[in-house]
């Protein structure tokens, strides 16, 4: 029986079924059929190409030992799996096997029972962990701070920056973003009943940021919901005590009042408030159908006004101009001239009819009357 063992190849001879030695490559005569080989290229994983027991089975022969390399990686550590020195994959906790022939294979290995990757290993090889699902990572951005958790427990406040963390090692890593800069708190639609019982919706906004986040996010629980209710207590207590006409009137002074209520609430949160105001109050159908016909009434009341003002001075003048033409009869004269003016401004043509002399005519019109 012949067999051919290439030059990429090993292959393991197997006897009535009892492994022999390993072939390299190469042409083998045998003089009985009874013998089989399994080949395995020199680049294949060989944990993955046969079993833990095929291996140890195979390890009796020192020609195979000597070129293989075997890892163990323990439980509570990962092996980074380097080929001719450039990364290839991680390995988590279990063994294996490779032909140490064509290719040079190394391994580093790394504690995991810390959740923090560690900072040697450079951030490119970080990443392709993440990808490959054995680590996790979070984003901290420059207007934000990261409160760090393992297992639902506080680790610390981190600063801006990309952090990575070991996965599969029965750690839960959690990261909470704070905001650090100034922040804006929109409350929309808040539906409250006046005074004098009309039922408004009201926009109100105020900015604020936190003094301190740590102990903002260790004291309190879900502070910023919180925050949200202490404003909207705040709004509604002080609003629902005012008559729609005083919201309506004194929008600026309710609005110091509001933040100068706030202020104290907010400073028990570790949170400063810094400005505050109604943005919008939104009035039911009817009632702003009434306040608009109100408007129109007292608009039309104040034009009347006003046209009498002027017809009374536009009067008052017509009688002082009278007067005056009356004591003065050059001036008569002079206004007499000034419409005369005006008249012969407006006309195209004159037509004469009936004879008699058109210069005499004007003259008659124009010679001063006693």
């Amino acid at each position: 029986m012949k067999i051919v063992v290439n030059a990429q190849e090993r292959a393991f001879l197997f006897q009535k079924g009892k492994f022999v030695k390993m072939l390299e490559s190469g042409e083998y005569h045998f003089w009985t059929n009874n013998v089989h080989v399994q080949r395995c290229t020199l680049v294949a994983p060989l944990h993955k190409s046969f079993s833990p027991v095929e291996l140890a089975l195979f390890q009796q022969d020192s020609n195979f030992t000597s070129q293989i390399i075997t890892q163990e990686v323990p439980d509570g550590m990962i092996a980074l799996h380097y080929i001719d020195g450039r990364f290839v994959e991680g390995m988590p906790a279990g063994k294996y096997t490779y032909w140490n022939i064509v290719q040079k294979h190394t391994f580093k290995l790394y504690d995991i029972t810390k959740p923090e990757v560690q900072e040697d290993i450079p951030i490119a090889i970080r990443e392709k962990l993440r990808v490959g699902g054995l680590a996790v990572s979070f984003e901290v951005a420059d207007t934000q701070k990261g409160l760090l958790f393992y297992n639902g427990e506080f680790q610390r406040m981190v600063d801006a920056g990309r952090y990575f963390f070991w996965g599969n090692n029965g750690i839960q890593v959690k990261m909470q973003f704070v905001k650090t800069r100034k922040q804006e708190l929109l409350l929309s639609g808040q539906e409250i009943l006046t005074k004098d019982k009309v039922g408004i919706r009201l926009n109100f906004v105020c900015d604020y940021r936190f003094t301190d986040c740590l102990k903002a996010y260790q004291e309190i629980d879900d502070v910023e919901n919180q925050f949200r209710t202490a404003v909207q207590l705040t709004v509604r207590d002080y609003v629902s005590g005012l008559t729609l006409d005083e919201l309506l009137l004194q929008r600026e002074s309710i609005a110091d009042e509001l933040l100068k209520r706030l202020v104290p609430k907010a400073k028990e949160m570790y949170i400063e408030v810094s400005d505050a105001g109604i943005r919008d109050v939104i009035l039911p159908g009817e009632i702003r159908d009434i306040m608009n016909t109100v408007l129109i009434a007292e608009k039309k009341a104040q034009a009347n006004v006003i046209t009498r003002r002027e017809e009374v001075a536009s009067t008052r003048s017509l009688l002082n101009t009278a007067k005056l033409m009356d004591e003065n009869k050059t001036l008569y004269k002079l206004k007499e001239l000034e419409y005369l003016e005006r008249i012969c401004e407006n006309v195209g043509d004159i037509s004469v009819s009936g004879g008699g002399d058109l210069l005499e005519s004007l003259r008659e019109l124009l010679r001063p009357k006693d």
